[in-house]
């Protein structure tokens, strides 16, 4: 589904912090500076989902993502994905820790990396710093210049 379109949203939105809570992912810093939040809309102009990204310098994390229930099982969370990752400038690295989703990210070329392979400013963020267990998978995506 190449037709769906992101909305800022900002980190206070209710919608988007009751949909990260359902989903049992964090809310402590949605409204920290340097993050971006977006509400997926399909063709219809209906919500689907939600997501964020985080700039750490020359590297993007991408964090918060999230199909809301009564819409998932519909591909959405690929298309998500893809949207998210057009929206970030070429050449970027794309970083995300998850606990959860690994082969998901996987499939969206996404590859597991060791902390060490980190950028010291996604690994500051409060997210890698704090908030995701020391367990979770990092990985990583790197846009190609175009």
């Amino acid at each position: 589904m190449s037709d769906i379109r992101l909305e800022p949203v900002p980190g206070s939105d209710p919608d988007l912090q009751r949909a990260l809570s359902a989903s049992g992912l964090p809310v402590e810093d949605l409204e920290d500076p340097g993050r971006s939040f977006f509400r997926a809309l399909c063709p219809d102009g209906g919500p689907f989902g939600y997501a964020g990204i985080e700039a750490c310098g020359d590297a993007v994390l991408l964090r918060s993502m999230v199909v809301l229930p009564e819409r998932r099982g519909r591909a959405l969370g690929k298309a998500l994905a893809k949207a998210v990752l057009n929206a970030i400038g070429d050449g970027k690295a794309v970083f995300l820790a998850t606990t959860s989703a690994a082969p998901f990210f996987a499939g969206l070329g996404f590859i597991v990396v060791q902390r060490a392979e980190v950028p010291p400013a996604v690994l500051s963020t409060r997210q890698l710093s704090g908030i995701c267990p020391a367990s979770a998978t990092i990985m990583k995506f790197t846009k190609p210049p175009t």
